[in-house]
């Protein structure tokens, strides 16, 4: 079927209310008799609990309820996905409960709660409650956390240790290392980012007593994982009992994901009060003490090839930090989503890969934008940088040698996209990453290098370059594959729509997604106004609560286009394939003579003879002529799981220069080619573009927070950034119809190395070879100043070269 809409950048249909100030985010919900919230935590990262005194905050102004651990009937909160996808891999598992009880394991674990008329008096009842702290000593580095002697933070797990788990060819890899002409170490620590959307997090629950239902309004990406989980796992009452409702989200990146306390307290705190709806939104602070934080690994690196630029082999050993106790899906990013895609775009024969997942005092880690792909993605990306210097040859043509061919699709990761414990394996089933590579090389300017070198030094700045070939692995699927009988994961991840046609000949999607700030309401109208020949403003997309919405897993790892709208297509098939029967019908015609072209459905050879969906929906939801067994009302539900991955890739590229004399860098230019196969809303995928790429460039000892508000925490300001250059090449993905493959991370994976390999690009005539994240004014400075002095105080260590 021809398309109209879907390649066109229409302009976003939600934006209207959305920046005219009439969304209807959390904290915009106002109820008869709501109350308010305030959560007491820790202010130690590692402490006993002796006692709580709550009687003070008991007897305030406004108070209506306090609740401590004692006061909580339900299970901790669950992990659903621990280390998998090998027999006998240990996970020892330890979750926070709704409120602490016995110990705090980081700064910011919630202890007590208050529920008072208004929020102020919440907060001032909160401070007065009293707790009986016995402090601890703390440990906040993963790979600390496991040496002798390093405080322990929970009795299974001995030295700190969650898990230890390994993917692929352990003495194949070792031989391969043995056996090259070049070794390069490098240790490389990717720090620790709090993910800081726009909208902090936030809740309210609401108790029925007369039926014994719940209903909960949650600044969530995953509504209806939500509702099982709550059910299922922590409340342990029927899953119909609970609704789950998400309203406008204002950015999530992946820290909505996850199953919160909060969740647990609204709807807890509204049962004690008799079904007074309970609100809690959380502040800044809150919002980087005890919502999730990403990255935080400190890995060992080894890459093994030949003097003509080949690489035979990539051995690392990562400590990742998962924090105090375990989130949702933490064990999940450092293992599958990391360490399976530690080989990129490159033909490298031998991987191998050590995760040691940690315990320490600090607030969990989990999926952040991109999830373990821009880890990943900073390791092999630094690998190909190190390697390149080491045998004197050019950074470009190194990644070029090593590319996979195009001729070798679909190819098998050799870090291991297959699993050895009963699932399925996915494949790189797509890709051609040297025209990405050439075209950001040639509008980078690649060749004018030296010369802009030069011009730098002449004005007292050091110049670099830096190149950043990822791939990305989208979608999470197929369950097979993802799931318990795989990586582990304890769910699906099929995803789900509906669509109705309405007697008015009305749209209405409903999808089992969910956005935050994506766009999504514009693009399933897209998709479904082509698939189905309606005019685009005739198609409304409503998401976000389970009691409306059939089963779905949400919207995360960029598998909405590719999972969620395949869904969409397959339900508008059903609707154009019943429409064509009841056109036959209606046209006194065969099924087979039926030709539909757009919203009209033809007898072939008899043009005039035709009827529009529009009128096929009326007749048919009022059925007064419906043939024996079919059905009134156009009405199909349908549920995709897709057989494969998809495969996004490109090539970003950052030139910076930096002031010798006090360390700053200068983002001077930043070019990035993506092929996100073909684009649904091209605007859409720019934007998406743009704000991955801004995070992954504003990338860059006692367990206390020491970024507590925006006032200490650098977030990327519109100023420090350059305009981007975006291009494209197109090659379509071959496992859903659209040929989508995602985008909502590309950016974030991309840059960060691409920026760190163009700061270190423009140290190296310095003598420093190799400096670690966040690359702050003080921190290149004092690179700097230690290279001046003779002393690379560790910044060229770790290097072996063999003849």
């Amino acid at each position: 079927m021809a398309t109209e809409l879907v390649g066109t950048p229409v302009k976003r249909v939600e934006d209207r209310r959305l920046i005219t100030g009439k969304g209807r985010y959390l904290d915009d919900i106002a109820m008869p008799g709501m109350v308010h919230m305030a959560i007491v935590r820790s202010p130690y990262a590692h402490a006993n609990i002796k006692s709580v005194d709550t009687s003070i905050a008991r007897s305030m102004p406004g108070v209506v309820d306090v609740l401590t651990g004692a006061d909580v009937p339900y299970n901790p909160l669950p992990m659903a996905w621990p280390a998998g996808g090998s027999a006998g891999i240990q996970n020892n598992v330890n979750t926070p409960r709704a409120l602490a009880t016995d110990s705090v394991k980081w700064q910011g674990e919630g202890v007590a709660a208050v529920v008072a008329e208004t929020a102020e008096q919440a907060a001032d009842a909160a401070e007065a409650i009293i707790v009986d702290w016995e402090p601890l000593p703390a440990v906040v580095d993963a790979e600390a956390a496991t040496k002798p002697g390093a405080p322990q933070l929970h009795e299974n797990a001995p030295n700190n240790v969650v898990f230890e788990w390994s993917v692929g060819d352990k003495d194949g890899t070792a031989e391969a290392v043995k056996g090259a002409e070049v070794v390069v170490k490098q240790r490389l620590v990717n720090q620790r980012l709090i993910p800081n959307p726009m909208e902090t997090r936030g809740d309210i629950g609401l108790y029925n007593p007369g039926t014994d239902e719940y209903t909960i309004w949650m600044s969530s990406q995953t509504p209806h994982i939500q509702r099982l989980l709550l059910a299922a796992f922590v409340m342990g009452v029927p899953e119909h009992k609970i609704r789950c409702i998400s309203p406008d989200v204002g950015g999530a990146f992946g820290t909505k994901i996850f199953c919160y306390a909060d969740y647990v307290l609204v709807l807890l705190a509204s049962k004690r009060l008799n079904g007074r709806p309970v609100k809690w939104v959380e502040s800044r602070r809150e919002n980087y003490q005890a919502t999730i934080h990403g990255r935080d690994h400190i890995t060992y690196l080894e890459v093994a090839g030949k003097r003509d630029g080949t690489v035979d082999a990539i051995r690392v050993k990562t400590y990742a930090n998962l924090g105090g106790r375990l989130s949702t899906i933490g064990p999940g990013i450092p293992t599958t989503l990391y360490a399976r895609v530690l080989s990129g775009c490159y033909r490298i024969p031998n991987v191998y890969a050590e995760v040691v997942g940690v315990y320490t005092n600090t607030a969990f880690v989990d999926a952040y934008r991109g999830a373990g792909r821009p880890e990943a993605t900073y390791v092999v990306e630094r690998a190909m940088d190190l390697f390149a210097d080491e045998i004197g040859m050019d950074k470009a043509e190194v990644r070029r040698r090593n590319f996979i061919p195009p001729d070798q699709f679909p190819y098998e990761n050799p870090s291991g996209l297959g699993t050895a414990s009963g699932g399925a394996k996915i494949y790189i089933d797509s890709g051609n990453y040297e025209p990405a590579l050439d075209k950001a090389l040639a509008a980078a300017g690649y060749g004018d290098v030296a010369a802009a070198k030069a011009d730098a030094k002449a004005r007292g700045k050091l110049l670099g370059i830096g190149l950043s070939s990822y791939i990305e692995v989208c979608g999470v699927a197929p369950s097979k594959w993802i799931g318990a009988v795989g990586e582990g994961w304890g769910a699906a991840m099929w995803e789900s729509a509906n669509i109705k046609v309405h007697l008015t000949g009305k749209v209405v999607v409903t999808a089992g997604t969910q956005p935050q700030g994506q766009g999504h309401e514009t693009t399933y109208a897209q998709v479904v106004a082509d698939e189905l020949g309606v005019p685009m403003d005739d198609v409304v997309v409503q998401h976000s609560d389970t009691q409306g919405t059939p089963f779905g897993y949400g919207s995360y790892g960029s598998r909405t286009s590719s999972v969620g709208m395949t869904a969409a297509i397959k339900a508008a098939g059903k609707i154009r394939e019943k429409a064509r029967r009841y056109a036959a019908h209606m046209l006194e015609a065969s099924v087979d003579d039926i030709e539909v072209e757009g919203a009209e459905y033809r007898v072939k050879g008899s043009p005039d003879k035709k009827k529009t969906l529009q009128e096929i929906a009326f007749a048919l939801d009022l059925a007064f002529d419906a043939p024996e067994g079919m059905e009134p009302y156009l009405d199909e539900t349908s549920y995709h799981d897709t057989p494969n991955c998809t495969w996004p890739f490109g090539t970003h590229i950052a030139i910076v220069e930096i002031d010798e004399a006090t360390g700053v860098v200068d983002l001077k230019r930043y070019v990035a080619v993506d092929d996100v196969g073909k684009k649904i809303n091209p605007m859409i995928v720019n934007g998406q573009l743009h704000g991955g790429i801004a995070q992954g460039v504003g990338q860059g000892e006692d367990g206390s927070l020491l970024s507590g508000s925006m006032l200490d925490y650098a977030v990327p300001r519109a100023e420090w950034l350059p305009t981007f250059e975006l291009d494209e090449t197109v090659t379509p993905s071959p496992v859903n119809p659209l040929g989508v493959k995602g985008v909502g991370e590309a950016g974030a994976i991309a840059s960060t190395a691409a920026v760190a390999n163009a700061v270190n690009d423009a140290l190296a005539p310095l003598g420093i070879r190799h400096l670690d994240m966040p690359l702050t004014a003080p921190r290149v400075w004092k690179a700097i100043q230690d290279a001046r002095a003779g002393s690379s105080n560790g910044h060229g260590n770790g290097k072996e070269a063999k003849a």
